[in-house]
């Protein structure tokens, strides 16, 4: 278990929420990530809905102090938004987050990609729609639990995103990238990988393919110039910008 994924961990639990219902929605949330990388998109929406099945029994336990146990059905998304909306508690819990959990059921079970007439593969839309909203819901449910702003909550989810990297494999602390990959690119996914506590200047220099140290500033500058990482005097570090860029792109499979 990673720092970071301790810190998630023991942020839920001193808010109460089971430790079987917080592995589910994590272990839900990066199966779906790793299959989005991967171009494996029709798993990546069953994945949104057992991540969806696990916080809906959050809410269930945040706002009565119980839950459907693991293995046993959900009552209808109608009935659980029915019996959140009328708890007491935030809008978050009793409103947002059961929509966004509706809609994520909806992609799942109500687009036939067999019966549309248009000619055009909505899997990687709705793969994508799908992953946008396990992304808010999780950082929420981290805001609500863990006692930290919108954008620290976005910061701890990018980081448990960007820690699983199948494109970096570690030697003794050195990450190997394993894609032959242009210098800014390389740069990208060592950023990604890194998340929010970013990389110095001699850090990146030294994961660096050789040829690509001589210009490794103009290739920073680059990125900086196209609003993909920023630096701050002594650490890189991606932009929002650069994390879709990578995601959009792909970049995180080894081939």
């Amino acid at each position: 278990m990673t720092a970071l994924d301790a810190r998630v961990r023991q942020g839920f639990s001193a808010a109460g929420i089971p430790v079987e219902l917080t592995d589910e929605l994590l272990e839900a949330f990066a199966e779906a990530k790793r299959r989005y990388y991967r171009d494996d998109l029709r798993p990546s929406e069953i994945e949104g809905a057992r991540f969806s099945e696990a916080a809906f029994r959050i809410l269930q336990w945040v706002t009565v102090g119980a839950y459907t146990p693991l293995g046993k059905t959900l009552p209808s998304v109608d009935k659980l938004m029915d019996s959140l909306v009328n708890t007491v508690g935030s809008d978050s819990v009793r409103i947002h987050i059961p929509r966004t959990l509706r809609l994520i059921y909806d992609v799942r079970n109500k687009r036939d990609v067999a019966h549309l007439g248009d000619g055009i593969d909505p899997n990687q839309q709705d793969a994508a729609l799908v992953l946008n909203n396990m992304d808010w819901v999780l950082a929420e449910l981290v805001r609500l639990h863990h006692n930290v702003s919108a954008d620290e909550a976005h910061g701890i989810i990018v980081d448990l995103v960007s820690k699983d990297v199948p494109l970096i494999q570690e030697f003794d602390g050195f990450p190997r990238v394993l894609k032959q990959l242009g210098a800014s690119d390389h740069m990208l996914v060592l950023l990604y990988w890194r998340g929010s506590d970013g990389a110095s200047f001699d850090e990146l220099r030294a994961w660096a393919r050789p040829a690509m140290r001589a210009n490794l500033g103009r290739t920073l500058r680059g990125l900086d110039g196209r609003d993909l990482l920023h630096f701050d005097g002594s650490k890189y570090r991606l932009t929002r910008p650069g994390e879709n860029a990578v995601e959009r792109r792909k970049l995180l499979e080894p081939t």
